[in-house]
């Protein structure tokens, strides 16, 4: 049970408690940080900054 992974230990959360509401707030979540780590260096980021 020690050596499980960070996300193995939140689906389990998730599953025993009966959680799942959680999950799509984790999904955007991981979705809008990628969309800022991936608009930092790129020049795409005028264009995406636009829409918001």
């Amino acid at each position: 049970m020690a050596n499980q992974s960070i996300i193995t230990e939140f689906w389990e959360f998730l599953r025993i408690r009966k959680r799942y509401w959680l999950l799509p707030i984790i999904i955007v979540l991981l979705l809008l940080g990628g969309l800022i780590v991936f608009t930092e260096s790129s020049a795409v980021a005028p264009f995406i900054y636009a829409l918001f």
